[in-house]
Parts: C-alpha cells; sequence; structure tokens
C-alpha cells in the first residue's frame, strides 16, 4: 500500500489539472496577471504561497475545534499574516533584490482567494494530514500556472530566461535576432498574463471536454 490513499492522492493532483485554482475555479488571478514577467519572480512566488497553504492549513486545521465561529476569519487572517511576515523577512534578508521587485505583492498573499478558501472550505473540517495535502496541492496548482505564464512571458517579451538570454543578443543580432526576429513587448504587459492563462483555460478544456460549461 503506497504512502497515500486515492483520496490523499487527490487533494494534490486535483488542483494540478482538472480542479485548478486559478484556470478552473479562477481564484488568485491578481497575482498572475502583475509578477509573472519574470520567470524568477514567479517561481518565488509559487514557492512562497506553497509554504503558506501548506502550513497555514495545518495550523488553521490544528486550532480548528477551539476557534469562535464568529472570528474564524479574523483568526485565518493572523495566520496567514504572521506566515507571510516570515516569508517577506526572509525574502529581505537573503534576495532582497527580488523581494523589491515582489513589492506590495508578498503582503497581498494575506488576501489570496486560494489560501482563505482552502482555511474556511477545507482546513476548518479536516485533520492535519490532509489539510497539508490540501493545502500543498492547491499552492501547487497556484505555483504551476505562475511558472507557466511567468516563462512564456519572460521568453517572448524579453528573450531571456531567468534573467539569462535563451534567443541571442538582440543588440549584437546574434541567434533568432539575426533572422529578423524581435522581442514582443507586449508580453511584459499584464493583459498578455490574461491572455495566456485564457489559452492554458482553452487547452484544459480541449483536453477534457467535461470542464466546458452548459
Amino acid at each position: 500500500m503506497g504512502l497515500l490513499s486515492k483520496k490523499d492522492a487527490a487533494l494534490i493532483t486535483d488542483p494540478l489539472a482538472d480542479n485548478n485554482p486559478i484556470t478552473i475555479q479562477v481564484l488568485g488571478i491578481c497575482s498572475a496577471l502583475a509578477i509573472t514577467a519574470q520567470l524568477k519572480a514567479s517561481i518565488v512566488m509559487a514557492i512562497s504561497v506553497l509554504f503558506v497553504m501548506g502550513v497555514g492549513n495545518v495550523v488553521i486545521s490544528a486550532i480548528r475545534n477551539i476557534i469562535p465561529s464568529k472570528i474564524r476569519i479574523i483568526v485565518q487572517l493572523t495566520v496567514v499574516a504572521a506566515l507571510v511576515i516570515i516569508v517577506d523577512q526572509v525574502l529581505k534578508a537573503f534576495a532582497y533584490e527580488l523581494s523589491k521587485e515582489l513589492s506590495v505583492f508578498v503582503g497581498l498573499i494575506i488576501t489570496n482567494c486560494i489560501i482563505m478558501g482552502r482555511f474556511e472550505a477545507f482546513a476548518l473540517g479536516n485533520g492535519l494530514w490532509r489539510s497539508f495535502l490540501d493545502g500543498i496541492g492547491n499552492a501547487l496548482g497556484y505555483g504551476v500556472i505562475l511558472i507557466i505564464v511567468g516563462f512564456f512571458r519572460e521568453l517572448l517579451g524579453s528573450g531571456t530566461l531567468l534573467g539569462f538570454p535563451v534567443l541571442g543578443d538582440p543588440i549584437a543580432k546574434t541567434g533568432l535576432y539575426s533572422i529578423g526576429y524581435e522581442n514582443n513587448g507586449f508580453m511584459l504587459l499584464s493583459p498578455m498574463a490574461l491572455i495566456v492563462v485564457g489559452i492554458i483555460i482553452w487547452v484544459q478544456r480541449t483536453r477534457n471536454k467535461a470542464l466546458i460549461e452548459d
């Protein structure tokens, strides 16, 4: 018997595909638009949300029986705010330039619909292990979309990946630039992130017709 039962494994695998928090549930769109012009920022945001959701779900699950229902949202916000402060301080200590690029968007993890939604819908009603898996699964689903969008926006908009040129030098006209290729500056604008997400949604629904609404 494997480490995870079918139901437990589904908590991780479902958000990666047919129940993705961004492309299916349409949550967390703001950060997908705002910080995905660079792949590095997308990866760091994905890791940050992974930490906050994984730990946050466990904390909420652990104290779920002692949280008064009337103040549960305040308690959830307090937990996620504490975790976001930890993420913010770690970034400032070890990746200061990147923390400046992400700016207020790290702080806005506090109000991320995906995190608050999983606290409310899952962690408050399930045990520690399943809550942890649910947090990790949804964070991975969120992170995968951020990384895909960041990959294409940086590649097509700047000709780089993680800051390294991969298509050649646009000034010296080497690589693809030698045959007339030019970077698409529109890819660096926030609306293009929405278009890339739209293409991902179209691919998902083409692959799985059950996702198409009547």
